[in-house]
């Protein structure tokens, strides 16, 4: 199995970081898959919505036939959702890959592809309004959604949750387990302060909305 990971500017960097880190513990540890691929439009180093620079393995033309591709969100999705290259490329992969993954708002570039017309679908909270106001998604305000090969969870460490449900899948419930044993993924159920019980958006939320 080829995995890719599609990543340019604005990526956030746990969006892609996450899934990577499980399907790595998969691949080195499990029987995962054989080959892990950063994949971009052009060569030269990506920056991260957090500074992160990474490069890619390979880019659009030259990347081999992919069997999963995942692809994060963050800031810089308001701009590649309308890069013709890196919509044809996702067009492409849906015609090869066996499953499609999105983190965050990374669905709106899936969309932009024609993959989610009808199709159950999540992102960022800060994101669901402008996911509904798509008309044609059936917008599931949970922590992520699976439908045929269709996979996407709502934001940052959600991409999480759904490579090992992804991995539980397509691999079986004890691998997945072994995985998250492995990279210790539990999350403490604490919750800080009292911003998970707001109404109203602080105005670093709505910042972030506009950005995002």
């Amino acid at each position: 199995m080829r995995f890719g990971f599609l990543i340019f500017d604005g990526v956030e960097e746990l969006d892609l970081l996450g899934p990577w880190e499980l399907v790595g513990v998969w691949s080195e540890r499990f029987g995962g898959p054989g080959e892990r691929l950063l994949v971009a439009a052009q060569p030269g180093a990506a920056r991260c919505a957090k500074g992160l620079t990474l490069t890619p393995d390979v880019c659009f033309d030259d990347c081999p036939a992919l069997d999963v591709l995942l692809v994060p969100g963050g800031r810089g999705t308001r701009q590649v959702v309308d890069d013709a290259d890196t919509i044809a490329f996702i067009g492409r992969c849906a015609g090869q890959c066996e499953a499609l993954l999105s983190v965050c708002t990374g669905a709106f570039l899936l969309h932009r592809a024609g993959l989610l017309t009808g199709q159950p679908a999540t992102t960022h909270w800060a994101s669901l309004d402008r996911l509904h106001a798509l008309g044609d998604v059936d917008v599931r305000e949970t922590r992520y959604t699976h439908s045929g090969r269709i996979w996407t969870s709502a934001g940052v460490s959600a991409g999480m949750d759904m490579v090992l449900a992804y991995i539980a899948d397509t691999a079986g419930e004890q691998t997945a387990g072994e995985v998250q044993r492995w990279a210790e993924y539990y999350p403490d159920d604490r919750r800080y302060g009292d911003a998970h019980r707001a109404n109203e958006l602080p105005a670093y939320i709505k910042d972030f909305k506009d950005e995002e």
